[in-house]
């Protein structure tokens, strides 16, 4: 049980203590009667979300918003264009920016628990109107990426039977996806915790079976380093016909769908504000979901690199295929002769798919209710159910699933080009904008007086390691349409850099509604808002006592 100290305003009286609830909040009420304390403490807010996530569903929503197409087949593009070797560098490259974004979000995510943190951080720490469009545009990249999730699961399915089109298949999905979305978070957690599992379990045991298959467990024989030596260790690069040029290229180039493949690692912050004891459970969420997708995304471009030649033509290099036969990992089973896995593969893919459409509309309707209740949105969208569920949030991110339709029948293909390029470009915005946040923050405390060792959690390699990520996500953003370029063309341009154009015309026209400063000085900065709520609670120890618990629990 949780006490909840009443201190009366009077001469010679005394408090008195009133047994609440579990989870309810320590308060210092002064003249209220003691039956209004009470029913303070029975009351929520109708456009409160419930804090109901475990340190198992936080871990797993991220996994499943992160682990999508990116890893089962966009790295087919990178081995393909920068070989084994430069497509492993351009990953551990692009894993130090994450690393150092997610530890900035760690810091600021913990001393102040809120749904959808980071763009909350941004409107706070550097202001309104960036935090703003980071946000509309944010929330905009996780509705079109949904739709294309919606539009894989169909392809996906066609691969056993074509009896329902692909059409079919998304409105089906989009209508299972939404409803999972709109029952209590705590039940959405489980949901998530166990699809999630599933595909976590499944690369686990890829990457046990590919590093058998390299040893030497197939009719190949020992594999080894074979295709490291013929082909080579780079690919052939492109756009230049000077090879050195080419393979720089390739490089970069890889170095850009890495980019966009860790994107994700952040989400962590989307589930802050609904998450038990978040001052423990955020900054275990941070390190643990960083590490498990190095481990998966690092493993597999280096299994992938043994078990596939850069050149073997089933590689798609424009990443533009979304079936499973484009996929690396197919390829490779296939290669090793092992007939039945194709076919559990694909499966795996479609679980993985679908996990990831689970998780795109929760981030989006989290992060659209977060805007909301900053004051940068409707207040219609902060619209709560009685168990917490923001439906309308939900339904308005689920409700751009009918764009997968774009996708599906092959029409507008340019259109759906321009909007999935927006998203990718989206995340480096909310990367630049957690670190720009961080540095913001780092400034607040010292002006403050406040020393950062005594945060809840303190962020590593700071504050190098913020000018590190914001200084990089520059220059990608700002080099990963050179393409368009090599030679110049208009619709390339546009495709690349769409999602430039909208954050600076969002930008200006939220400055020009808000009429507020370009950015906050220090004095301005506020970090007590929502902090003071966490620091004055007091957080049952839900420590399991199963077995079984616990080792979700240390697995989580």
């Amino acid at each position: 049980m949780t006490n909840i100290i009443y201190e009366p305003k009077g001469d010679g009286s005394s408090s008195s203590t009133i047994t609440a609830k579990p989870g309810a909040v320590k308060a210092e009420v002064l003249n209220q009667e003691t039956s209004e304390v009470e029913s303070l403490c029975e009351k929520t807010n109708p456009s409160d979300v419930k804090r109901a996530l475990k340190p198992r569903h936080v871990t797993m929503i991220s996994l499943g918003g992160t682990i999508g197409t990116g890893l089962f087949i966009g790295i087919a593009s990178p081995i393909r264009t920068a070989g084994p070797v430069g497509s492993l560098l351009a990953y551990l490259f692009v894993a130090t920016m994450a690393y150092c974004v997610t530890q900035s979000l760690g810091e600021m995510a913990t001393f102040i628990p809120v749904t959808s943190s980071f763009t909350v951080f941004a409107s706070r720490f550097v202001s309104p109107a960036l935090g703003a469009a980071n946000g509309y545009l944010y929330w905009l990249s996780w509705c079109v990426t949904f739709a294309l999730e919606l539009s894989v699961i169909g392809r996906l399915i066609l691969y056993w039977s074509d009896a329902v089109p692909i059409t079919g298949w998304i409105a089906i999905f989009w209508v299972l996806l939404t409803a999972f979305n709109l029952i209590p978070v705590k039940f959405y957690g489980e949901l998530e915790f166990w699809i999630a599992s599933l595909k976590v379990i499944a690369i686990l045991c890829f990457l046990f079976y590919g590093l058998v298959i390299v040893c030497g467990g197939s009719k190949q024989g020992p594999i080894g380093f074979r295709y490291w030596r013929n082909p080579g260790p780079f690919g052939t690069g492109i756009v230049s016909s000077e090879i050195h040029t080419a393979q720089f290229l390739g490089w970069v180039s890889s170095l850009i769908k890495a980019a966009f493949t860790f994107q994700g690692t952040e989400l962590v912050g989307i589930t802050a504000g609904e998450t038990k004891n978040p001052r423990r459970t955020v900054p275990r969420a941070i390190n643990t979901v960083f590490f498990r997708i190095l481990l998966f995304y690092i493993g597999s471009i280096l299994v992938i690199g043994l078990l596939v030649p850069y050149d073997d033509p089933r590689l798609v290099q424009d990443g533009s295929a979304t079936d499973a036969n484009a996929s690396p990992f197919v390829v490779a089973v296939q290669n090793a002769g092992t007939k039945i896995l194709p076919d559990i593969l694909n499966g795996v893919i479609l679980v993985t798919i679908i996990s990831a459409g689970n998780s795109n509309i929760y981030v989006g309707s989290r992060v659209l209710y977060g805007l909301g209740r900053n004051g940068l949105g409707p207040s219609f969208i902060t619209r709560t159910s009685a168990k917490g569920v923001p439906y309308v949030a939900v339904l308005s991110t689920a409700v751009f699933g009918a764009l997968g339709y774009l996708n599906a029948t092959g029409n507008s293909g340019v259109v759906f080009d321009w909007l999935l390029s927006m998203t990718a470009v989206a995340g480096f915005f909310t990367w630049l904008l957690i670190s720009v946040s961080h540095i913001r923050f780092m400034q607040c405390l010292k002006h403050r007086g406040i020393s950062r060792d005594d945060l809840p959690f303190k962020a590593k390699f700071m504050p190098y390691g913020a000018y590190y990520a914001a200084f990089f996500v520059i220059v990608i953003i700002f080099v990963q349409g050179f393409t368009a370029f090599t030679p110049f063309k208009v619709v390339d341009f546009i495709t690349y850099y769409i999602s430039v154009f909208i954050f600076v015309v969002l930008w200006l026209l939220f400055q020009f509604l808000f009429k507020g400063r370009w950015y906050h000085s220090l004095d301005e900065i506020d970090i007590d808002t929502d902090r003071r709520d966490i620091d004055a609670m007091v957080w049952d120890d839900d420590k399991p006592t199963t077995l079984w618990g616990k080792i979700w629990y240390h697995l989580s």
